[in-house]
């Protein structure tokens, strides 16, 4: 049997630790209440501190302006990331499996590419933006 003082929110505790053999009590445990002991040197308590303002959310970071009008073909992100490199700008003539976007994501560059031949309509990103899983990136007409 072990005796530890143990002090909770500034009240001492005398606790009495038995220690089983192969995680079986030798003995029957009972549990008594136990008078709890004055500390030996009482700490004046501290001033209240006022409870610190709820963290504000960052900012998410702008979304960048549209370049062009909307096409018929979105072209989504399928992960979110960061925006390495984007390789179009409105009006270029793309075929399927071009690469548009490079998106950074889990330390790789992943390509995204055109699923089709296409006029670019608009670019929804610039490079450094930070995206999110389905945020469009580019559409084509």
């Amino acid at each position: 049997m072990k005796t530890y003082n143990i002090t909770v929110n500034g009240v001492t505790y005398v606790v009495n630790v038995e220690e089983v053999a192969g995680g079986i009590p030798t003995a029957p445990v009972y549990a008594a209440p136990v008078a709890p002991v004055a500390p030996v040197a009482p700490v004046a308590p501290a001033a209240p501190v006022a409870a610190p303002a709820p963290a504000a959310a960052p900012a998410p970071a702008a979304a960048p302006a549209s370049t062009g009008s909307a096409g018929s073909v979105a072209i989504k992100a399928p992960m979110p990331g960061n925006i390495m490199k984007v390789n179009v700008k409105v009006g270029d003539a793309v075929k399927k499996g071009d690469v548009l976007v490079v998106l950074e994501a889990m330390k790789m560059e992943n390509d995204v590419c055109a699923p089709q031949d296409g006029v670019v309509a608009s670019v929804e990103v610039n490079q450094g933006a930070t995206v999110e899983t389905d945020a469009v990136l580019v559409t084509l007409n």
